[in-house]
Parts: C-alpha cells; sequence; structure tokens
C-alpha cells in the first residue's frame, strides 16, 4: 500500500511538473509572439518624454530665439531629439524583451490557464488576427478623422478660451516689452490647433 502512494505522489508530481513545463513552453512562445509589440512599447516609452522635450523647445525658441534663426534651431533640436530616440529604443526594447518572461511572463503563467494560454496563441497566429492588426492603423486613422470633424467644432471655443488665459498668464509674467512683442506674433487658435 505504501509503495502504491509513493508511486500516485511520484506520478502526481511528475504531471504537475510537465504541465508547469509545457505551461512555461506556451507562455514563451506567447512572449515571441507578442515581442513587436513589447519593442514598440519600448519605443513609446522612450519617444513620449521626447515628444515633451520637443514641445517646450518649440516653446522656447518662440519666446527665445529670434525668427530668423528658428529654423536653424528647429533642425538642430530636431536632429537631437531623433538621434536620442535612434539610439535609446533599441537599448529599452532590449531590456523589455529580456525582462519581459519574468515580469509579464510571470503574470501570463499566474493568470491563464493552459487551455487559455493555448486558446491566446491560435488567435494571435490566426489569419483573422493578422488581418485585423493589417487593418487597425487605416480603421484607427479613420476613425480619429471622424472624431476630430466631429468634436473640433465643440473643442475650437475651448482652445480660443484656453489660449488667451495662457496668452494672459505669460503676459502678465513677461517684462512689458516681451509681452508686447508676444501679442504680435501669437498665432490664433485655430492655427495652434491645425499645427
Amino acid at each position: 500500500m505504501r509503495k502504491l502512494v509513493i508511486l500516485a505522489l511520484v506520478a502526481g508530481a511528475s504531471l504537475a511538473h510537465a504541465q508547469g513545463n509545457s505551461k512555461k513552453e506556451l507562455v514563451a512562445r506567447l512572449l515571441q509572439l507578442q515581442q513587436p509589440s513589447i519593442e514598440a512599447l519600448a519605443r513609446n516609452i522612450v519617444e513620449r518624454p521626447a515628444v515633451q522635450m520637443m514641445q517646450s523647445a518649440g516653446a522656447a525658441m518662440q519666446a527665445q530665439v529670434p525668427p530668423s534663426k528658428r529654423d536653424a534651431v528647429a533642425k538642430s533640436v530636431d536632429a537631437d531629439i531623433r538621434k536620442f530616440v535612434d539610439e535609446a529604443s533599441p537599448l529599452l526594447a532590449e531590456r523589455a524583451v529580456k525582462l519581459a518572461p519574468s515580469v509579464y511572463g510571470a503574470q501570463m503563467e499566474e493568470r491563464f490557464s493552459e487551455d487559455e494560454l493555448k486558446q491566446l496563441i491560435a488567435w494571435l497566429e490566426s489569419p483573422v488576427n493578422k488581418k485585423f492588426q493589417q487593418q487597425l492603423p487605416e480603421l484607427q486613422n479613420g476613425f480619429a478623422q471622424k472624431l476630430l470633424g466631429e468634436a473640433g467644432p465643440l473643442l475650437e471655443p475651448r482652445l480660443k478660451t484656453l489660449q488667451g488665459k495662457l496668452q494672459a498668464t505669460l503676459n502678465a509674467a513677461a517684462p512689458p516689452a516681451a509681452a508686447a512683442s508676444a501679442q504680435k506674433g501669437a498665432p490664433s487658435p485655430a492655427k495652434a490647433a491645425s499645427k
């Protein structure tokens, strides 16, 4: 009897180990399929502060750089920011791919059953999903254009109000001569929103 219990425990442990390995393999396959998304996320993380820096630099140029030098300064700033993104994105993407199994993979293994992982993989590899992923940018672009077309008139008055408030705040903080020149060169809200 004791031998049967031991054999049952060994068999159960072997089955659990095999299922665990199978689940790990499924998670590894899932991470492989998701690698482009993981790399895109890393690029997004790098681009977010770069876009903010670009916006800040643009505002600073308008306030501090003479109009005759703005194009040259803008090109220099753009080149520096692009270089940063081009150099930092692969570094972060490489780290993201290495980190994914221990974080993303561990969570997937914990939260999804083996059957659910198989279903996810089947969906990601399916022709329907591939077609959907190919069509998604066009679908999103069409939606965004329609949304902006319908919501633009709702936002325009708010943008004008915001621009007026920001201009008043900047004028109040600027020396009198700078405020007068800033008011002359300020674009209309419609022009600012279209950029």
